[in-house]
């Protein structure tokens, strides 16, 4: 017998079976999680939720707690990001902006969104982590300890942040409805999230792909699902790119190479830490830039802005 499930995009019953996955990354849990495909929308989805468990899945070494990375890559990427957000930014024709960051810990994002324009004053950050609160304000940011959904300001902001997020939560389309609340009338949202009919996500699909890092994504989309999911909070869609999904390429196949016996992943140094992974990283970086040029690849930028209220 099915279980009674909704899908958390677009609230369809209507769902089969696609797969089942475990904690490869961080070895938390010896669980088997199932992850469900949506018939009418097409997105994947975890049911049910570890939503009381986040303390057990998401350890202390868990990859964005740890200290900001100064590789040659990161640095790379940094410079990318700060190209993206200086383009974006420029279409909020405002003396000021303020800008809000969900999920952004101590606000490395917000830092080079602030590198990117020198109009980006007044920035807060909304996470579950109080450790992450001290490095937020001594960075120059506000910070409130919760759900997004908790938060309450008078504030309209004109850049929110929510990068690689949406994935993590329990009902997507109310945190996009709160955040649609807290934006401003000429404002945008950036959302940075996987998605799941990508090549890589086929061929790693009964083999713990990447893109789930079960037991944390809890929904993947597809374009047009997610496209669904924003529209249904009064959303729109500005723009939209693929961009280059490297990190699950790289965790799959350090995931492969360990079923091969070539390699040791453990509890106490994740996937994340292992040597090969950012050499792997850049060079699944290069490939997917190159193919990103004619194929769909795992991971999608989304710029909202409001829409219709629904």
């Amino acid at each position: 017998m099915k279980p009674t499930q909704q899908c958390p995009c677009c609230g369809s019953d209507s769902f089969q079976e696609w797969t089942k996955a475990t904690d490869r990354e961080y070895r938390t849990t010896d669980e088997t999680f199932t992850l469900y495909r949506c018939n009418n929308c097409e997105s994947l989805y975890l049911h049910p939720v570890p939503i009381d468990r986040l303390s057990i899945i998401y350890p202390s070494n868990y990859y964005s707690f740890a200290e900001q990375n100064t590789s040659i890559i990161s640095s790379i990427k940094t410079g990318l990001d700060k190209r993206f957000f200086r383009q974006l930014s420029q279409s909020v024709k405002k003396q000021s902006l303020t800008a809000l960051d969900v999920g952004g810990g101590v606000g490395w994002e917000l830092n080079v969104l602030q590198e990117a324009d020198n109009r980006v004053k007044n920035t807060m950050i909304v996470d579950l982590d109080p450790d992450a609160a001290a490095g937020a304000e001594k960075n120059g940011h506000g910070y409130f300890c919760g759900r997004i959904e908790e938060y309450e300001t008078t504030t309209k902001y004109d850049i929110i942040l929510m990068l690689n997020l949406i994935e993590h939560v329990e009902f997507p389309s109310e945190v996009l409805k709160k955040c649609r609340e807290l934006l401003s009338d000429e404002g945008i949202i950036i959302i940075k999230t996987p998605n799941c009919d990508a090549l890589d996500a086929r061929i790693f699909r009964n083999r713990n792909w990447g893109g789930f890092h079960c037991p944390r994504h809890w929904t993947l989309f597809t374009k047009s699902s997610f496209e669904l999911c924003a529209k249904n909070a009064g959303l729109s869609v500005k723009t939209f790119s693929y961009t280059q999904g490297a990190p699950f390429w790289a965790t799959s196949t350090l995931f492969a190479l360990e079923n091969m016996g070539m390699v040791k992943i453990t509890k106490e140094r994740p996937v994340v830490y292992h040597p090969l992974y950012a050499p792997l990283t850049g060079i699944f970086a290069g490939f997917d830039f190159i193919r990103g040029i004619f194929a769909k690849t795992s991971q999608m930028f989304f710029v909202l802005e409001k829409g219709k209220q629904i």
